[in-house]
């Protein structure tokens, strides 16, 4: 899906986990298509490169696992038409091994801070009668798979948040606001790669194998997805046609689910 049938021109947008990966993909895309994108990530020097690098966009650095730092980026961000929910990290353990703050950590990113930037921003869209929120869950907000109890939980979480919000953005009806969520299995960033050598060790197999025969195995086409589908696919739901498609969990599966 090319970004040319979106215009965002004059639109505003806020994206999450953007240093990098399916954030970063998103954001360039959404930049790409005319929009004004606010550039959200830990701060550091990847952060302000990148944002450097996509035309129209600014960099907004926060700790999103600090309440007060979502606040304070949803008052940065004043009017916004697009929320992008992206940001995400991920912990593989046995769940009577599994680090309570670890846990914490992942579920305050994944989860609340979602829910206070939605809570913070959607009132501008019903005010301004348009708006977008798309939430980046994963295959994992539908099913589960064994060591990942926070980043599953949160994943489920956040595809219930998107039913929720978009019952009640449905009382808005005449506005033009929808919220999905984007559910993909493994797509080629930072998240996935650092989970090979966790892989490997868990299932005592080389990290050479992991892609293949851990990653990809519920995959019926044995490919990883690339960040730019996924920033496409968001990119095609911020059409003005495409109002009707809320409330949706969205996969991009490689036929996992059609086993």
């Amino acid at each position: 899906m090319e970004p040319k049938t979106v215009d965002l021109s004059g639109r505003r947008a806020l994206v999450t986990g953007a240093a990098s990966g399916i954030g970063l993909a998103v954001a360039d895309c959404l930049a790409r298509s005319g929009a004004d994108v606010l550039m959200v990530d830990l701060p550091g020097e990847r952060l302000e490169e990148q944002a450097a690098a996509v035309p129209g966009a600014s960099a907004h650095s926060a700790d999103l696992s600090v309440r007060s730092d979502v606040h304070r980026i949803a008052t940065e961000a004043s009017e916004v038409d697009v929320l992008v929910n992206n940001a995400g990290l991920q912990h593989v353990s046995p769940i009577e091994s599994f680090d309570e703050a670890r846990w914490d950590l992942i579920l305050a990113v994944m989860l609340t801070a979602p829910f206070v930037l939605t809570k913070r921003l959607i009132g501008g869209m019903y005010e301004r009668r348009w708006g977008r929120i798309i939430n980046i869950s994963s295959v994992h907000g539908l099913v589960a798979s064994s060591h990942k109890s926070a980043y599953v939980c949160a994943k489920h979480g956040l595809v219930g948040l998107t039913k929720t919000v978009a019952l009640e953005a449905s009382a808005h009806g005449e506005a033009n606001i929808s919220v999905n969520a984007l559910c993909p299995s493994y797509v080629r960033t930072p998240l996935v790669e650092k989970q090979i050598a966790d892989q490997a060790a868990l299932h005592g197999i080389p990290e050479s194998e992991v892609v293949e025969k851990v990653l990809l195995d519920r995959n019926a086409v044995k490919r990883l997805i690339e960040p730019a589908e996924v920033a496409g696919m968001a990119a095609f739901l911020c059409r003005d046609d495409m109002w009707s498609v809320t409330g949706r969990a969205l996969t991009m599966d490689a036929g996992w689910l059609s086993h």
